[in-house]
């Protein structure tokens, strides 16, 4: 949802992480060769390798949230129309699910968060945005336009809930209305995830300790 708090709460929750092993991917409306390539392309080429955190600051979702609401879009993709039909929903519910599946039968872990603003808060960080100059750069006129259609946008969010927020990659649907308790709920639950993995500095083998000691030696002995 826009105005959120997304941006914010990945800086203030991520803040204290080494950022060699962290890495943020903030998706806007796709580009020219992205929409050549099927809708899960470029967040998939921006998948974390093993031992690293990835945050996808918007997703693949948005081609079932933003594309429903405005079925004209997805008509001005590069898409055989003959797929443009009553299930294309259901079947892209169904390839995020065994797309999500897969990552995670490979070891990817994921949270999936969904900041749940209220509409009356909305409109005031809206008018923050607008009222504040040095917040003007955030506003866009598309975000009062995109309100017209908060009821649409709730219906086809509940939809995505039901269909998408399975075991293995659940959402977590976070109350947003203030940012401090936001961000405090969305990093105990990374916290939460981080320790189970019960995670720990590599070991030596006795022949690299056995090195290591003769490495010690050689040291201690140098003037």
């Amino acid at each position: 949802m826009d105005a959120a708090g997304k941006d914010s709460t990945i800086k203030h929750v991520m803040s204290g992480i080494n950022p060699q092993g962290c890495q943020v991917h903030s998706f806007k409306a796709p580009s020219t060769e992205e929409l050549n390539h099927d809708y899960l392309w470029r967040c998939s080429k921006a998948l974390p390798e093993r031992g690293r955190i990835g945050i996808f600051n918007r997703s693949y979702y948005e081609e079932i949230l933003v594309t429903r609401v405005h079925p004209e879009i997805l008509e001005q993709r590069p898409l055989p129309m003959s797929i443009i039909d009553n299930n294309i929903w259901e079947r892209r519910f169904e390839e995020i699910n065994n797309f999500e599946k897969h990552l995670v039968n490979n070891g990817t872990i994921i949270l999936k968060f969904f900041l749940n603003v209220s509409k009356e808060e909305q409109k005031e960080r809206f008018l923050e945005r607008i009222n504040r100059p040095e917040k003007n750069w955030k506003f866009s006129e598309n975000d009062a336009k995109e309100r017209r259609f908060w009821d649409d946008y709730m219906s086809v969010y509940e939809d995505m809930f039901n269909h998408t927020s399975i075991k293995y990659a659940p959402w977590y649907i976070i109350p947003a209305d203030h940012k401090w308790f936001t961000r405090l709920v969305v990093a105990g639950i990374i916290y939460t995830q981080l320790k189970e993995l019960n995670l720990k500095y590599p070991s030596l083998s006795k022949e690299q300790h056995k090195e290591l000691l003769k490495a010690k030696e050689i040291l201690e002995s140098q003037k």
